[in-house]
């Protein structure tokens, strides 16, 4: 969750300041006096759209040590046999995996654990204390194993290609709807053809798009962790590990689901802020790995 937050909001960021100091640089000449040249728009809306993906990307780890304050363990002198055995488990994995071992880091925090980097060969995955303290050696390696395997499938890279294309259709079609609006709404004819209906048409338009976008975006995180979760079970030979890793971290009993908790999560699951959620239910997820 935490990585996705921190990518998401580095990218809206760059996408606000690159859209304002395009248009004001004149950049974006998409507008013409016979209407708008969809070509020059859609140069316009990609260059916007991917740049601030791309950047968030590129950044993320920086991003991630600085806003969780992680600490990144020198494999050389781990400063605890607690230390040494979580970047041993790291790097067995990643060997595993066929990937570059990633750096490894701990930061203060509740049971959780994140992966990032824009490289496959040159990641990170850190872990909370919280979650080193609260869960077994075979637990922690399963969610070790599960960081991992997102940084093998290449999700991060995926994930910014697809915040890219849906920010570039953002902000396409709302100019484009704009545009219309502007002419057959408001009857604008000054000299650019353009008025203050088609500025409020497309900051509304892209409110509610970029709400949709947000949605698609969410429902690919989610496939993300089923793929995850799976991979860890591979990387460990077992599944049982990672169900047994989910089942602590959502304070069930390892095994099959209890009957009042399975119908809970089928109606948190049609829930309309089950459409943002960058994580299935753990109770899915578990059904995923037992189902697997």
């Amino acid at each position: 969750m935490k990585r996705i937050a921190l990518f998401l909001m580095t990218n809206l960021a760059v996408l606000v300041v690159l859209s304002i100091s395009m248009n004001l640089l004149g950049v974006g000449r998409y507008l013409t006096a016979q209407g708008l040249d969809l070509t020059q728009l859609l140069i316009f809306a990609a260059i916007i759209g991917f740049t601030g993906s791309i950047f968030s990307l590129l950044i993320s780890k920086w991003m991630a040590k600085t806003s969780t304050g992680a600490r990144v363990i020198d494999p050389a002198a781990p400063g605890s046999a607690r230390e040494a055995w979580l970047v041993q488990t790291v790097h067995q994995l990643a060997d595993r995996a066929g990937i570059g071992r990633p750096e490894v880091a701990i930061y203060d925090g509740a049971p959780n654990a994140f992966a990032t980097g824009a490289f496959k060969n040159d990641a990170l995955v850190a872990v909370s204390t919280g979650l080193l303290n609260s869960m077994t050696e075979e637990e922690i390696a399963a969610v070790l194993g599960h960081e991992v395997a997102h940084i093998a499938n290449g999700d991060m890279v995926t994930l910014t290609l697809i915040q890219g294309v849906v920010n570039t259709f953002v902000i396409f079609l709302a100019r484009v709807v704009g545009y219309l609006v502007n002419a057959v709404v408001f009857r604008d004819n000054n000299e650019r053809g353009i008025g203050p209906g088609y500025y409020i048409t497309v900051l509304i338009c892209e409110i509610i798009f970029g709400v949709l976008a947000s949605i698609i975006v969410a429902w690919f995180s989610r496939q993300r962790e089923y793929r995850a979760d799976a991979g860890s079970a591979q990387l460990l030979g077992s599944r049982q590990p990672m169900i047994r890793a989910l089942a602590r971290l959502g304070g069930l009993q390892a095994g099959d689901l209890p009957k009042n908790f399975e119908s809970a999560g089928i109606a948190g699951g049609r829930s309309l802020g089950a459409l943002f959620a960058s994580h299935p239910p753990i109770e899915d997820r578990i059904r995923a790995l037992q189902g697997a």
